[in-house]
């Protein structure tokens, strides 16, 4: 830039932010590991807020780019668009570092709270605490069925698709994989025969904002690692079928198919690749599977579990490394004697194979998924598998809800002060849009003086 160009530029537009060292934005992601609170959307509009307005390392035009790209796929939007916007930066050990450093810090908080729960769960402090946060967790899931309806259903075709999840699964418990595919064919047959029902529109599409110049610019080429290559494609697919089968070999070798440890590595894979529309999709998923066939936790631990989730730094769905700490330490998998080492080893597995399939999406299918960015044939079954997300996500509100205030069943007394509990904390989310954490710390603070009082 020459000094006539600097003379003539507006005063309060910044100049181009200088070349990130890849040690600079080890930092940064480090950092977002340990800060990433407020679920989805909260982690997103910090990276939106670090990364777009103050550090400008991308633009508002290829940061929404890549969010729409991620809310395509299945698995945790927030640790996704991390992945894809350090694999951006600095190929692929930008993108494995940001999306790891997203994770591993709330997998570390999580085994120790998942400790502290299972060990000190009859502490009365610990008892009053979950009482009041429990019914928050119900406030938040409805609200994130609203949160996502609102956006996904701008149709009555997208309704309906909702009502029927709703009911398939509410009413006949089908299967969540059933639901998804079912909602996958009707979606490709929206998109040849009512298109225009199922065309991707408004949401996080239009940039009407500018921060100033940005290192990756709405101009500034494709780096050449993010172009699509076929060789490219082959050898990442390849690198990461042996990081699966390698970890899945060897369960299976040393502890048999039918061990827990097995199980959890084969449904956690099926949960990361079958669930779309976030962390709150996969829930009922886990729910079906943990609660309700393998029994590795009770209906309410798994309330627990969520609420752990909501209260701890990164991806909600790390609610996965409470199902496997709790499944394993409870069912001895090591022993008697090393029931600590059984959870955290159980915890850190389903993480892997969790998280796995979703640096897979975005290594190797970041550059395919955006050729093809737009194309109706692509883009309407996913429109409508989040449709179907919604009414799933909603029973789910409604299961937990039915477990906070009847938690022996209908023949056993209405907790009227755990239903006090929820509809405050639906107040204070719907009507005065305040974040997922006070809420949490003032329905635990409830808790605590309902328990101290009773």
């Amino acid at each position: 830039m020459t000094p006539a160009d600097l003379k003539a530029r507006p005063a309060n537009i910044p100049l181009s932010p200088p070349k990130v060292s890849f040690g600079e934005a080890f930092r940064f992601w480090l950092k977002l590991g340990f800060i990433s609170f407020g679920g989805p959307a909260g982690q997103i509009s910090i990276m939106h807020t670090e990364l777009v307005e103050r550090r400008r390392w991308i633009s508002e035009r290829r940061f929404l780019h890549a969010l729409n790209y991620c809310m395509l796929l299945p698995g945790p939007e927030a640790q996704q668009l991390a992945t894809y916007i350090g694999w951006l930066m600095h190929r692929t050990w930008g993108g494995v570092v940001a999306g790891a450093l997203f994770v591993l810090p709330s997998l570390f908080i999580m085994i120790g709270l998942s400790w502290i729960y299972i060990v000190f769960g009859d502490v009365p402090f610990i008892v009053g605490l979950f009482y009041g946060i429990k019914p928050a967790v119900t406030a938040i899931v409805l609200h994130a069925a609203h949160r996502i309806g609102t956006s996904a259903l701008r149709n009555w075709i997208l309704r309906a698709i909702a009502a029927a999840a709703f009911a398939a699964i509410a009413v006949f418990a089908v299967p969540f994989p059933a639901i998804v595919i079912a909602a996958a064919l009707a979606g490709w047959l929206g998109g040849r025969y009512l298109p225009e029902c199922f065309r991707i529109g408004g949401g996080h599409a239009a940039a009407g904002q500018s921060f100033g110049p940005a290192l990756i610019d709405d101009t500034t080429p494709t780096p050449a690692h993010a172009r699509f290559s076929p060789l490219r494609l082959a050898e990442i697919l390849i690198v990461f079928a042996l990081l699966w089968a390698g970890p899945m070999l060897l369960l299976t070798l040393a502890r048999g198919w039918d061990d827990t440890l097995t199980q959890m590595g084969w449904f956690f894979t099926k949960a990361a690749l079958l669930t779309f529309g976030g962390a709150y999709a996969v829930l009922p998923y886990v729910y079906q599977g943990a609660v309700d066939y393998y029994a590795w936790l009770t209906p309410i631990q798994m309330i627990d579990g969520l609420a752990l989730g909501e209260t701890t730094p990164g991806p909600l769905i790390m609610v996965v490394a409470f199902v496997g700490f709790v499944g394993a330490y409870v069912g001895q998998s090591f022993g008697l004697d090393q029931q600590f080492l059984a959870g955290a080893t159980a915890a850190t597995l389903v993480t892997w194979f969790t998280f796995l399939p979703s640096f897979l999406f975005i290594l190797a299918g970041g550059p395919l998924v955006e050729s093809t960015y737009g194309d109706l044939k692509f883009t309407a079954p996913l429109t409508a598998i989040t449709a179907a997300v919604v009414g799933v996500v909603l029973n789910l509100a409604l299961f937990f809800g039915y477990h906070v205030v009847w938690p022996g069943g209908f023949g056993q007394p209405f907790e009227w002060t755990a239903a006090i509990i929820a509809i405050a904390a639906a107040v204070a989310l719907f009507r005065y849009r305040i974040g997922v954490i006070p809420v949490i710390v003032a329905c635990g603070g409830a808790g605590l003086l309902t328990q101290w009082v009773m």
